[in-house]
């Protein structure tokens, strides 16, 4: 009986305490979207991607035709031949592997180009959240884009464009 009435009212005091906080909310996604240099990043970011991909397909591509290569000749080659031409062609696969771990690895140069591109934009965003949250007194600003627990909001509390306007992009 003790137990419950302690724990009533530590909810009540949680209850109480949590009225006095000012909470507000930001859609990142929407943000990003009206912020042209992430959209020119982002585009930066796709052609990359894409040339590096058609270095490795072709890469890729000359492996297969190694191997196709060996399948056909291989009657006709002696063992040190055989065994010459697989170690080339297991070669050529781990240069393969080597180039997408480098360029699309977990510290790859997409990665890194990302990072680079898209760092100085999040800063921004960020500082401009922490200029708005202290001059209007939120102890939180949480962002619905990435929060699949938010089921609804009162569009009064969303600074996304009050976000953009401190970042000089008005909507």
């Amino acid at each position: 009986m003790k137990r419950i009435i302690f724990i009533l009212a530590l909810v009540a005091a949680f209850a109480f305490e949590s009225k006095a906080q000012k909470f507000a909310l930001i859609d990142m996604e929407y943000i990003l979207k009206n912020i042209p240099s992430y959209e020119m990043a982002n585009e930066q970011l796709k052609q990359v991607s894409q040339r590096w991909e058609k270095e490795i397909t072709t890469q890729a591509q000359k492996v297969e035709s190694m191997y196709k290569e060996y399948q056909s000749n291989s009657v006709f080659l002696s063992d040190d031949q055989k065994k010459k031409k697989e170690e080339e062609i297991v070669a050529e696969d781990k240069k393969t592997q080597d180039l997408r771990r480098k360029y699309f690895g977990p510290e790859g140069e997409l990665f890194k180009k990302r990072e680079s591109l898209m760092k100085p934009i999040q800063d921004d965003i960020y500082n401009a959240v922490k200029q708005i949250s202290e001059t209007k007194g939120y102890q939180m600003v949480m962002d619905r884009a990435s929060s699949a627990n938010i089921i609804f909001a009162s569009p009064r509390i969303d600074i996304s464009n009050e976000v953009l306007a401190k970042l000089g992009y008005s909507k």
